[in-house]
């Protein structure tokens, strides 16, 4: 099943140069729509905890998630 993109993220051009750093961070790891759900669910985190989501902070979080997935799937090859 091809992977599509978030719309939500699209939406919001604050979030754009952050999917843009990540996707060519983790390129060959994630495809780019697994790091736009990474970044939305970040944000969608971050307003729910903090009741905002800067973009550094949505980039941090978001790469955790990322790295922690990559490690697990890594780790049932």
């Amino acid at each position: 099943m091809p992977e599509t993109p978030s719309p939500s993220t699209d939406r919001d051009p604050r979030y754009g140069s952050v999917v843009d750093r990540l996707s060519a961070e983790f390129s060959g790891v994630h495809h780019d729509s697994t790091v736009t759900r990474c970044v939305d669910a970040a944000r969608h985190g971050a307003e729910d905890v903090m009741g905002r989501a800067t973009p550094d902070l949505v980039e941090r979080i978001a790469r955790q998630h990322l790295q922690v997935l990559a490690l697990a799937f890594a780790e049932q090859h």
